[in-house]
């Protein structure tokens, strides 16, 4: 099968990812009112697989996901149980492992640069943001205008 878009898992992709799932258990020690294999069937993996890399090659909200995926809510639910156990992880060190047997990594030298600081000159460059700006009645008042006030306060008028 050819991937048709990007988001799409291909069979061969599919082989190798599947023994990386970790799998629900049920607890021993926990009462359950339903018997094991009760209530509505668990999502297909690769479905759901397929619904998490949808979500991040798009971009868009886990409520956005299309229903064909399923319930946006249960698929967010996977992407977080899968993250807790490692699965992500776990197919990145497969992916580099296969990567390095084909062309080879050079493990010798490596490089990363970050920086996660506010740039100095930005509000040199492009001015206050309109959104710190504040509403009307918390502005300062202009040097000139006199402030209005009434004769009697508020609380006597009558």
């Amino acid at each position: 099968m050819k991937q048709k878009k990007s988001w799409e898992i291909t069979d061969a992709f599919w082989k190798k990812a599947e023994p990386l799932l970790p799998r629900k258990t049920r607890d021993q020690s926990k009462e359950y009112q339903r018997k094991p294999g009760g209530g509505r069937p668990p999502l297909a993996s690769r479905k759901v697989l397929e619904a998490i890399f949808y979500v991040l090659r798009t971009g868009i909200q886990w409520k956005a996901l299309p229903k064909e995926f399923g319930a946006a809510s249960a698929i967010h639910r996977y992407f977080r149980f899968w993250c807790e156990q490692g699965f992500f992880e776990a197919l990145w060190v497969a992916g580099l492992r296969a990567y390095n047997e084909v062309a080879g990594i050079n493990w010798t030298w490596l490089s990363a640069d970050g920086c996660m600081t506010k740039a100095p000159l930005a509000l040199e460059a492009v001015g206050r943001n309109p959104t710190d700006r504040g509403k009307k009645w918390q502005q300062t008042p202009y040097a000139r205008r006199r402030r209005r006030s009434t004769a009697v306060p508020g609380g006597n008028r009558g």
